[in-house]
């Protein structure tokens, strides 16, 4: 939370995907006056992404909303301890608790567990030398189905290998604990389902809206992730 406008945006792309895909909610935001940084993470590790996004915090000249998309979520889930961020907002994100990881998500939650919604294993290929890739010929219908075709097919070819030791990163302190949070829910989601998205999010209390759009809304539907960004840095002043 802060007194001080907040105008520094940095968004956090997820697995299988770069940073490129944020170039329309990168556009609209600009457009709208701030200033926006896309961390371009590797997704080697969880702790080599988190201390990417942090040098990307480190550069700021005042706050920033950070923003996280699927895998990223478990990025801003830690990186957001940053004294220059004053709030986080999770896009079809997973929401990490402390000793969680995307791995832990995505098994076969224990009888009473906080997130009582499993999430299923999307089409992801068996690792290879560490590495992770999602299927090729699923990849329209699960990851981007709202995408253009062309599009879609495009991602799909582009896939930046997602490392075993960025799915098994776990969290050491979730920042969502200490520090104000939304959550946009992809109400036609094919790759984290939307209950367990909102299950996640109420969790985390998490201020909690929607969108009719597939796991990659921030492609689809960046006008409401720009949308919900805007509402994150205007209410993290009127909190403070």
């Amino acid at each position: 939370m802060t007194s001080e406008r907040v105008k520094n945006v940095v968004l956090v792309h997820g697995g299988f995907v770069d940073g490129s895909g944020w170039r329309d909610v990168h556009r609209l935001l600009m457009d709208d006056g701030f200033r926006v940084n896309v961390v371009q993470n590797p997704t080697l590790s969880l702790g080599g992404d988190v201390t990417l996004t942090e040098w990307v915090l480190d550069a700021l000249d005042g706050p920033a909303i950070l923003v996280g998309h699927s895998y990223g979520g478990a990025v801003i889930t830690e990186a957001g301890n940053h004294d220059r961020v004053a709030g986080l907002v999770y896009i079809a994100a997973f929401v990490p608790d402390k000793g969680e990881s995307v791995n832990t998500l995505i098994a076969e939650p224990e009888p009473g567990a906080p997130v009582p919604v499993p999430v299923p294993v999307p089409p992801i290929l068996p690792p290879v030398d560490g590495f992770l890739f999602l299927d090729r010929a699923k990849f329209h219908t699960s990851f981007a189905a709202d995408v253009p075709v062309a599009e879609a097919e495009f991602m799909a070819d582009a896939q930046v290998p997602w490392g075993l030791d960025a799915l098994r990163g776990a969290i050491g302190e979730p920042a969502w604990r200490h520090k104000p949070s939304w959550y946009l829910v992809a109400t036609d989601d094919r790759m984290i389902p939307p209950p367990a998205q909102r299950a996640m999010a109420r969790r985390a209390g998490c201020t909690v809206t929607g969108t009719d759009a597939g796991h990659s809304v921030y492609v689809s539907r960046p006008d409401s992730v720009a949308d919900l960004v805007r509402q994150a840095a205007a209410d993290a002043v009127d909190a403070a």
